[in-house]
């Protein structure tokens, strides 16, 4: 049977916006409630009694409110919301939420972890990687992971393109790199800020590491000439919660534990909380040890959409015994090139210290406040201050002057010691306005900033270092002669407690920039990026020096310098997925600027020299231009990149010690009445390195991923002013290749997914020979040999929560070298042997 239904006339609107409508009258209201009635009928009842008759009237015609126009505010605003809309589906079409994890790197592809998508400083850097005319590494805690990298060192090293450099009396040990030739120890940044003065830096805090490749003061400031390192640190999100753990037991007695929890605790605050302990030796090396331990806490507020408040906290302590490496062997004359001593047979594990002298902690506490105000949704201000304190504190051996090395097993050395207890202070902020806007088919990204900071060091090293046993060869700086290489005989020797000497060296660098960037994007088929920046560079040393032979002569020196650079690079894409570009950039060195080196030989400044030698000049200028391309492929999963660099280094500065009179010039003379050795400092040097960098990161396959690089170099001292270090070998520094640099270098690694519970995978790490010298040029004759090293890894997920991953690293066991000291018979760092461990992984 059929249902009653209403009159097409009566299904209209009868509601205008919900309300009951003013004209509605008694008989329209009459006329509803009959159709009621009648549809509570059966239909057969409707067939047996006539309908009553129904009078309807024809609803009454309202007038419509007339539309106004919108204003052009309006339009903006909606144009604006559209468009964000329009954003937002197309990044959750191209990786839901839901599918990445809750503690995912901001800065990666949602693709893979094994490629990175951009860096952190989107207004310096406001394009994609493919898009950045710059040759950029991104290490991603994932990645760092998969090495197995536990410190900043570990991760760096094993990146093609990037050596090691030492440490001596001059200038500290710790994290001291070389990228593409040049050292770049004072060029490592925290969030942006430099991290001043040598330290030793772990991974726990990171979520990635940036080494950006050539000259980047526009950027960063002085320095980097042949690149700089930003560790970005990890943040508080308001997104969700989660809760990490990681613990690690391996050989060696090694023990580590790693915790990381975020806390949304409204949704517009949030609180990230990390710690960290370990207890570990080193493979292949007797009575090394390295602990740690830190916690890091980090916040986030955002009281209003376009206002957010961010603060962190990092503590960290890196201590045990401390390893200063192997002697190097070498025929009587320097005329060969030697080798470090277990080339020749003496055991790997040898260690030349003193167990009851040497140790080492270095410290860190870093603390950053920041504030980003949207002014509009085109303009940004940001305001960082960073507070922070590193402290270097040791007492090691260097095992150096090998003598009566014919059988080289009875050869003997003497254990000099090395000391050092340097605190760093900086406090530093830096005001930034990024502004977004189009003319044409342009668009805009403008960032205009300006940075002030202070940096103050005070260095001293110990006293009181001899045995307390009596007659024994110790020197009054307690060197001791006669240590065995092969069999060392003093390791347990009694000492006291050392105290730290009177005649400390103070160093005080104050520096203001202002710098300018700009990049414009044509229709995502042009982009030009370019900027220029000024630093005021002052620095201040006080100390004390041997000037006549008189030690502890007080003293001061002090310069200052402008430091203009600038950029500029282009950038063609013929297709979305593919870039071509060139980029040239300017960098300087001011005297000085290495922050720990206590004299001009280590890139510092003495506070006192003797004879009165000068050792003020002006900045070393470096410039670098590169070609390349970079490739998104296979979906947006890989990219592959492709450059050809040039770096030179001009008015550099060099040095060498007159003796007398005899080795006396017209440009170093050697006053009469002097006592003792006079540095001879000059400027005018210059160099050149050219190259090839190409890099890989992301996924072959949905299984398959893999992380690499190949970087081939070409160096060479293009001017010298000073004769070479070793001149039984060499006439000149000319035409020398540069020192601390393997110029082929070659980094692979891959992982792949067997299923959905087990992946396996491994790294690959070459470096050709390295040849030492001073001032950059390989001027001894020394050398360490080339070297690959292979790593591996197996991971298992147990269930959704846990994973366990078993690590074997340097699988074969191979002996080789990470760095040698400049001198004709240096001491040499050894890398770790062969270990495997075992990571037990939560994540909640």
């Amino acid at each position: 049977m059929g249902k009653a239904v209403f009159p097409r006339s009566l299904r209209g609107a009868s509601w205008h916006e919900g309300e009951p409508s003013a004209d509605i009258s008694g008989v329209k209201v009459s006329a509803v409630a009959s159709l009621i009635a009648v549809a509570s009928f059966s239909s057969a009842e409707a067939q047996q009694a006539p309908l009553p008759s129904v009078n309807v009237e024809a609803p009454v015609a309202r007038p419509k409110p007339a539309a106004s126009r919108p204003t052009a505010d309006q339009i903006r605003a909606r144009d604006a919301m559209r468009r964000a809309a329009r954003q937002q589906q197309q990044q959750q079409a191209a990786a839901p939420v839901s599918s990445l994890p809750p503690d995912r790197n901001p800065y990666s592809s949602p693709a893979s972890d094994y490629k990175g998508e951009r860096m952190q400083a989107s207004g310096k850097f406001p394009e994609k990687l493919l898009n950045t005319p710059k040759t950029v590494t991104v290490l991603s805690k994932e990645i760092l992971a998969d090495k197995n990298s536990t410190s900043l060192k570990s991760a760096v090293l094993s990146t093609a393109g990037v050596t090691l450099g030492t440490g001596e009396g001059g200038n500290a040990f710790g994290d001291r790199f070389f990228i593409r030739g040049f050292d770049a120890r004072n060029d490592v940044f925290i969030d942006g800020v430099r991290d001043a003065g040598v330290s030793v830096r772990e991974n726990f805090f990171t979520e990635q590491v940036e080494i950006l490749r050539g000259p980047n003061s526009s950027f960063a400031g002085r320095g980097t000439t042949g690149g700089a390192i930003n560790i970005v640190t990890k943040q508080a999100t308001t997104e969700n919660s989660f809760y990490n753990m990681d613990a690690t037991l391996g050989t060696d007695q090694t023990k580590r534990v790693v915790i990381d929890v975020n806390q949304k605790i409204t949704p517009t605050f949030a609180a990230r909380v990390g710690g960290l302990f370990q207890d570990a030796g080193v493979a292949g090396r007797d009575f090394v040890t390295d602990k740690r331990n830190g916690g890091f806490i980090a916040t986030k507020w955002t009281p209003l959409d376009t206002v957010t408040l961010a603060a962190n906290y990092i503590h960290t302590e890196v201590s045990g015994r401390p390893d200063f490496g192997v002697p190097y062997y070498r025929q009587a004359g320097n005329l060969t090139a030697g080798a470090p001593f277990p080339e020749v047979g003496a055991p790997r594990n040898a260690w030349y210290g003193f167990l009851n002298r040497d140790f080492s902690r270095i410290g860190q506490d870093i603390g950053t406040l920041n504030a980003e105000i949207k002014v509009t949704p085109d303009l940004t201000i940001s305001d960082k201050v960073r507070v922070s304190r590193s402290t270097l504190n040791y007492i090691g051996t260097l095992p150096e002057g090998p003598t009566n090395i014919n059988p080289p097993s009875g050869a003997l050395i003497r254990a000099n010691p090395q000391s050092r207890f340097q605190q760093t202070d900086v406090l530093a902020n830096q005001l930034e306005a990024t502004y977004k806007f189009n003319t044409g088919n342009f668009r805009h990204t403008v960032l205009a900033g300006l940075e002030v900071s202070q940096e103050k060091a005070l260095i001293n090293s110990y006293t009181g270092l001899t045995s307390e046993q009596q007659g024994l060869p110790f020197s009054g700086t307690g060197s001791l002669s006669g240590v065995s290489v092969f069999n060392p005989q003093f390791t347990n020797l009694p000492f006291g407690i050392p105290s730290l000497g009177q005649f400390p060296t103070n160093i005080k660098i104050d520096s203001a920039s202002v710098y300018a960037l700009d990049s414009v994007n044509y229709r995502d088929l042009v982009i030009v990026n370019g900027g220029v920046r000024y630093d005021k560079y002052d620095i201040r040393v006080d100390g004390f020096g041997t000037v006549n032979g008189v030690a502890n002569t007080p003293g001061s020196t002090s310069a200052s310098s402008g430091l203009p650079s600038f950029n500029l690079g282009l950038t063609l894409k013929p297709v979305p997925y593919a870039s071509f570009y060139a980029a040239y950039a300017t960098s300087s060195n001011p005297v000085g600027g290495e922050f720990d080196g206590l004299s001009v030989q280590y890139g510092g400044l003495s506070a006192v020299t003797n004879g009165g030698a000068n050792q003020i000049f002006g900045p070393e200028k470096n410039n670098s231009i590169e070609i390349g391309t970079k490739w998104e492929l296979l979906d947006n999963r890989l990219l592959v990149s492709a450059a050809l660099f040039q770096t030179e280094k001009e008015n550099a500065r060099e040095s060498f010690n007159v003796t007398s009179a005899n080795n006396a010039t017209a440009a170093c003379p050697y006053p009469a009445g002097t006592i003792g050795s006079v540095p001879c400092l000059s400027a005018g040097a210059a160099y050149r390195i050219r190259g090839i960098d190409m890099q890989a990161g992301g996924k072959l396959t949905d299984k398959w991923s893999i992380f690499g690089g190949i970087v081939l170099m070409q160096s060479e001292v293009t001017k010298s002013n000073i004769p070479p270090a070793n001149t039984a070998l060499f006439t000149s520094n000319v035409g020398l290749q540069l020192a601390n640099t393997a110029h082929q270098s070659f980094s692979l690694l891959t992982k792949y997914q067997l299923n959905d519970t087990w992946e396996i995978g491994g790294q690959a790490v070459y470096r050709s020979k390295i040849y030492g010298g001073t001032w950059l040029a390989a001027n001894q004759g020394t050398e360490l040999p080339n070297y690959w090293r292979f790593d591996a890894f197996a991971e298992a997920k147990l269930d959704k929560n846990w994973t366990a991953k078993v690590f074997v690293a340097n699988i074969f066991d191979k002996l080789y070298y990470d760095a040698l000291y400049q001198s004709a018979t240096p001491f040499v760092l050894v890398g770790p042997g062969r270990s495997a461990s075992i990571v037990l992984s939560g994540r909640f």
